[in-house]
C-alpha cells in the first residue's frame, strides 16, 4: 500500500511539473525525464515490496521453527477423546465408557464407525489411515493410537 502511495505521488508531481512547460522540446525532454523518473519510481517501489516481502518469510521461519504445539498427556487425549464420542448423537453418554466396543456394546455400525474416526481425525488434526482406523474399535484403541502417534507415554 505504501509502494503504491509512493508511484502514485511521484507519478503525480512529475505530471504537474511536465504541464508547465510551454515548448514541443520541453515536452518532450520533460516526458523522457517523466518516464525516467516513473521507472525510478516503479524500482523503488518494487525494492520496497521485495524488502518487505523478505521480512514477512523471515517471520514465517520464525514461526515454523517455535516450540510448536505443547504435548499432550494421556489424561487430555482421554478427555478429549471421550468428548468426540460424546458429541457423537448415537452414543448414548450413560452407557459409554473407556473400554466400550463400538459395535457390540453400542450399537454402531461400520458407517457410523467411520464417523467417529473422521471426528476424531478432525479434533487431533491428522489423519488416520483406514487399515488403522479399522483395528480402533474401542475409545480406549483410540486414545492409545493417539498418544502413540503424539509419542506421549505414561
Amino acid at each position: 500500500m505504501a509502494a503504491a502511495n509512493l508511484v502514485r505521488s511521484a507519478f503525480s508531481g512529475l505530471l504537474r511539473k511536465s504541464t508547465t512547460f510551454r515548448t514541443p522540446v520541453t515536452c518532450r525532454l520533460s516526458t523522457v525525464a517523466l518516464q525516467q523518473k516513473f521507472r525510478a519510481a516503479i524500482t523503488l517501489a518494487k525494492a520496497h515490496n521485495a524488502h518487505q516481502l523478505q521480512n514477512e518469510v523471515q517471520c514465517q521461519r520464525i514461526q515454523q521453527y517455535s516450540g510448536g504445539a505443547p504435548k499432550l498427556s494421556p489424561q487430555q487425549i482421554e478427555d478429549r477423546v471421550m468428548k468426540v464420542c460424546k458429541a457423537y448423537d448415537k452414543l448414548c453418554g450413560r452407557q459409554l465408557s473407556v473400554d466400550s466396543h463400538f459395535m457390540t456394546d453400542l450399537g454402531l455400525d461400520s458407517l457410523d464407525h467411520v464417523e467417529v474416526i473422521m471426528a476424531m481425525e478432525d479434533e487431533f488434526g491428522f489423519e488416520i489411515p483406514d487399515g488403522d482406523a479399522e483395528r480402533l474399535v474401542r475409545p480406549r484403541d483410540i486414545i492409545q493410537y493417539i498418544a502413540d502417534k503424539e509419542d506421549v507415554y505414561e
